[in-house]
């Protein structure tokens, strides 16, 4: 499976996802810091399965519905930054839908992940990872999970990598950085997490109106865990 993931920069970006989907034949397509309200029941063939609520920047997941039929739909309120505290731009930092493959039956539990800004400390960052795999996993025991989306976490993220394969998961990164706003801070912001799944690829797609680069991941289930 083919799936996108595109932090939209406040929503700058939305205008783009029609042809990016269509120019990449996504299946899954895995959004942060959109407008909720804004985002249309399908975009190039993609079903709209649910988009957060609670969030003034939100998030959302659209699948292709003659392939994939999504069962149950779940978001989680991570614990908060200062910076969620005192401008309150995500009450719901991940939003995990369990979907299954219509033609094989197999089930998978996708993910559309924003951890908290740089302001915060990595540390919170990386508690915020593991509650929201945990969460995901009380959605299908010993189902494959991918999560993808804005980890906020452009260094030491060798030290994250070891930290997510000794809790059982795998840490995949981009072929090339996916944030170039700030020449400081540039570098691999939007990656995945996962577990049984195979990552063949995770490429970084042109820059388009946002300040984030959406990856395109190519994916494959493997066995049940």
């Amino acid at each position: 499976m083919k799936v996108i993931s595109y932090n939209l920069n406040k929503h700058k970006a939305a205008h783009e996802l029609e042809q990016l989907v269509d120019e990449h034949a996504a299946d899954i397509l895995c959004l942060q810091e959109a407008v909720s309200d804004d985002l249309p029941s399908q975009i190039a063939g993609l079903r709209l399965a649910e988009a957060t609520v609670r969030n003034r920047l939100g998030l959302a997941v659209y699948h292709r519905e003659n392939t994939y039929t999504a069962l149950e739909v779940r978001s989680m309120a991570l614990k908060k930054s200062l910076h969620d505290r005192v401008l309150k731009p995500a009450e719901e930092r991940m939003l995990g839908v369990r979907m299954r493959d219509i033609d094989h039956g197999q089930e998978f539990l996708i993910a559309s992940f924003h951890a908290a800004p740089l302001t915060a400390l990595n540390s919170l960052r990386r508690k915020q990872i593991h509650a929201a795999l945990a969460e995901l996993s009380t959605l299908g025991v010993g189902l494959p999970i991918l999560m993808v989306g804005d980890y906020n976490y452009p260094v030491f993220k060798e030290s994250l990598g070891q930290r997510i394969r000794d809790a059982g998961y795998e840490l995949t990164l981009s072929d090339s950085r996916t944030y170039t706003r700030y020449k400081f801070f540039r570098g691999h912001y939007d990656f995945a997490t996962s577990v049984g799944v195979s990552i063949a690829s995770i490429t970084t797609l042109p820059q388009g109106s946002s300040d984030h680069l959406p990856i395109l991941i190519d994916a494959e289930l493997t066995a049940r865990r």
